[in-house]
């Protein structure tokens, strides 16, 4: 048994709608079952605390020995791991020899990718309100949230508004408590030292007792409380200067530790907290008592747990001293054995929640406090006697602002009132809005190009940052950022990740979605141009319907509306699978069309071609929007392909709210040629013969281009054509059989054979011409494009039209400099 392929959908997907991992595996004589197989790698992933959700399993068709696994995951490496293990315990009859390290391996990735409680509670409070987040790297905690413009970042719970400066004065110590002491917040009074010496004379002129901190320190570290004498100073001193160069000494402040989240201008939540400590019972040890309660299932390592471990460290044995005990003494019942000086959740500190508490005048020295530091998100901490008393009658103090503020002793206190702070931190990033841009995904067989650079040209000319991926780049405001088939997953990603993008427009291809599901969770309206044979063979996706199936994931993630095609019957079916509440918007190229009629006279909005008019109907109005023949595109309404494409676009700009003098001013200023869309019906003139270059290379593109020369030609129609060659041998004959009643003479060239012979793929086309009825001498097999294309133009008279499918730009551009100049837009 062994992995024969794996691939990460991050997205929607053909087998689901959420991201998942497929594997593909060969059982080979094993009598392994698939499905406790992918059962094993769930609950491996589950032992590292990692939730995946769920697992399937299918046969591959015609393939007995293989099957597909899809699992459920957080973390890639985790998944990818467990499922190798899984896979290789089956294989050894449950158990390996290194079974204990490869344990350990996957505990060990599982740590490295954990997120922090506190950032964990900021993302789901986010996607909670539908806010998208993706995180950047698995081993980092920064986020992305939203799209495009309106994303916001997040790290810890550090936002991409947090001040670098006021991060910096939060970072030191003694600034943050001149800048509150000026401006009447009451700090402890202090300095700071760089030597043992100077931090006695401190010490000495505060009158003890003191506290001791690194100046520049975080999480409590180095922090040294209630210092009594010159010995207690001099120590903390040495603990203080491990963590910083220089360290703090100030007076003591008597009360209890307490930490006040700020955010959005107001107080979130607000904690007692109290340092770490355990309660004799007369029996155990000190060092038994510190086991039992690590043991508790809420604490851990590091920040990805509710509570940290305690940790019986040289700190922990100068207090325990202190109170003359020992790790081995056994403390009388009810004696309650401190652990630590300070507070922080960090050092195993646990936390009641007392917002509903904090007396007002102190509500409003902390927000002044933040905003004084300059702080969107910022921690308090205070100490005082009584939180619900005014700081000033009681002697207390506010000692620090903390940027990048822990939330989980708010969102998980140990008594009280637990406190949504990650949604109140959301709050204050995003208002009440999801973070959202208008997406529009556009796929289909043909015309996917086309249909997205239209609607992408008219969201930019209404004046909107417009982000558009196509299989030849992405553009960011018409300028092309980066240059391919851009028509996947990553393209996408970059486009929403563009904080100059307003409105997002991506073509979205079959092989993408196949490979790495879409780029988002769902989009505002999602287009289904046609689906006709294509690709079939490849990637696991033998029929049409099945085809069908892998275009219906976009329609299926539309969030406000799916634009359909009412003349495509696989496109007709996707209506009855749209989510619950997602309007259906057709379009047709005629008006007579039974499935169009039904739905408009239902109310339903849609897009048809009548008379020669691109006809509307949008909140119960029916008119036209636009003559066909008035959009470049269409070649003067020759190419009904382009008109068809344009209609989608119209449905897809009513789905996404705009007005119909926007789009009608969109549709008839895009240009369609080589420059703006190249290789999509690109026109140009030479010596009296129009020559028409396009991408096409299915029997459906072949049959669109066909019609069009029919429309447009007054001579001959003459075409140059090829395919790759792993389309299936039923497929080339089509296109051949489809390009002979087509065309009256046929030129067949290879430019991508793909694993056959050369002259094989021309010979199997020219083979379906010949069925179709085409003479021999209207047949040529010349396997170099550049020769091929030579001998259709010398072939081509006045009047005549010459179709070149070509799949290269630079091949076009190659050619047509040679033979066309400039191109041409035709009109008529």
């Amino acid at each position: 048994m062994r992995i024969i392929e794996q691939r990460f959908l991050r997205g929607p997907n053909l087998w689901t709608g959420t991201p998942c991992m497929l594997t593909l595996i060969d059982l080979e004589e094993s009598p392994v079952s698939p499905a406790d197989l992918a059962a094993k790698a769930l609950a491996l992933q589950q032992d590292m605390g990692m939730d995946a959700g769920f697992s399937t399993v299918a046969a591959v068709p015609g393939q007995a020995a293989r099957w597909r696994i899809v699992t459920g995951f957080q973390l890639e490496k985790v998944a990818q791991q467990a499922m190798q293990l899984a896979l290789d315990m089956a294989v050894n009859g449950g158990a390996l020899p290194d079974q204990d390290e490869r344990l350990e391996e996957l505990k060990a990735s599982a740590r490295r990718g954990a997120i922090g409680t506190s950032t964990a509670a900021v993302v789901n409070a986010a996607r909670a309100r539908g806010i998208p987040a993706l995180r950047i790297t698995e081993e980092a905690n920064l986020f992305q949230l939203g799209w495009g413009s309106r994303q916001k970042r997040l790290q810890a719970t550090m936002t991409g508004d947090t001040s670098h400066v006021a991060v910096g004065i939060a970072g030191n110590k003694q600034l943050t408590k001149t800048l509150l002491d000026q401006n009447g917040i009451p700090v402890p009074k202090g300095g700071v030292a760089a030597t043992a010496e100077e931090a006695l004379a401190l010490a000495a002129r505060l009158r003890f007792p003191v506290t001791l901190k690194p100046l520049d320190g975080n999480q409590g570290k180095g922090v040294t409380t209630r210092c009594m004498s010159e010995g207690e100073v001099g120590a903390a001193f040495d603990f203080a200067r491990q963590y910083g160069r220089r360290v703090i000494v100030e007076r003591f402040i008597e009360g209890s530790d307490y930490r006040v989240l700020v955010t959005g201008g107001t107080v979130a939540a607000a904690a007692l907290r109290r340092p770490p400590s355990v309660l004799g019972d007369g029996s155990a040890t000190v060092q038994e008592l510190v086991d039992t309660e690590n043991r508790h299932p809420a604490r851990g390592e590091g920040h990805a747990n509710i509570l940290t471990r305690i940790a019986l460290d040289e700190h922990a044995l100068d207090l325990l001293r202190e109170q003359g005990l020992t790790p081995s003494s056994v403390p009388a019942a009810g004696m309650r054995v401190r652990l630590r000086g300070n507070a922080n959740l960090s050092t195993g500190g646990t936390a009641e929640d007392v917002t509903d508490q904090v007396h007002p005048s102190t509500r409003s020295m902390c927000i002044r406090a933040a905003q004084l530091i300059g702080l969107d998100v910022a921690g308090i901490d205070i100490v005082c006697g009584d939180i619900a008393q005014a700081l000033p009658r009681q002697s207390g103090a506010l000692i620090e602002v903390n940027a990048a503020p822990g939330i989980r002793m708010h969102e998980y206190p140990s008594a009280g009132q637990a406190r949504n702070a990650g949604d109140a931190i959301v709050q204050a990033m995003f208002g009440d809005g999801d973070g959202r841009i208008p997406v529009i995904a556009v796929t289909g067989t043909n015309g996917k190009t086309t249909t997205t650079l239209m609607i992408g040209h008219t969201a930019r000319l209404a004046g909107l940052g417009t982000g558009v991926t196509t299989t030849e780049g992405v553009h960011i405001n018409g300028e092309r950022v980066i240059e391919g088939d851009c028509a996947g997953y990553h393209s996408a990603r970059s486009v929403l990740a563009s904080h100059a993008v307003d409105i997002a427009v991506l073509e979205t291809a079959r092989g993408g979605i196949l490979k790495r599901g879409l780029a988002f969770d769902s989009c505002s309206v999602g287009v289904v141009l046609n689906v006709s044979a294509d690709h079939l063979g490849l990637d696991g996706i033998e029929t049409v319907d099945e085809l069908a199936r892998v275009k219906a994931v976009v329609a299926n993630s539309a969030a406000r509306a799916a634009v359909l095609n009412a003349d495509d019957r696989h496109c007709v079916a996707m209506a009855a699978q749209l989510r619950t509440g997602v309007e259906t918007i057709y379009f047709a190229m005629s008006p007579d069309n039974e499935v169009l009629l039904r739905h408009v006279n239902s109310g339903g909005r849609a897009a048809w071609l009548q008379d020669g008019d691109l006809m509307v109907a949008d909140s119960a109005r029916t008119q036209p929007l636009m003559r066909a023949d008035a959009m470049p595109a269409t070649m003067g309404g020759h190419a009904r392909y382009n008109v068809a494409n344009g209609l989608a676009a119209a449905a897809a700009l009513l789905g996404a709210g705009f007005t119909r003098e926007q789009i009608a001013a969109g549709l008839a200023s895009f240009v369609c040629d080589a420059g703006s869309n190249p290789l999509r019906s690109n026109v140009f003139k030479a010596q009296g013969v129009t020559v028409v270059i396009d991408y096409a290379h299915n029997p459906a593109a072949y049959a669109a281009l066909g019609d069009m020369a029919r429309s447009m030609a007054a001579g001959r129609r003459v075409a140059v054509i090829t395919s790759p060659g792993d389309r299936r041998e039923a497929d080339l004959r089509d296109i051949g059989r489809t390009c002979a009643a087509g065309f009256d003479e046929l030129f067949v060239y290879e430019a991508d054979p793909r694993g056959r012979a050369s002259g094989e793929t021309a010979a199997i086309i020219l083979d379906g011409a010949r069925e179709a009825g085409k003479e021999m001498q209207q047949l040529h097999a010349i396997v170099p494009v550049a020769e091929a294309f030579a001998a259709a133009f010398a072939r081509c008279g006045e009047g005549d039209i010459l179709v070149f499918a070509c799949g290269s730009a630079a091949t076009a551009a190659q050619i047509t400099a040679q033979y066309c100049g400039e191109p041409h837009a035709a009109t008529t």
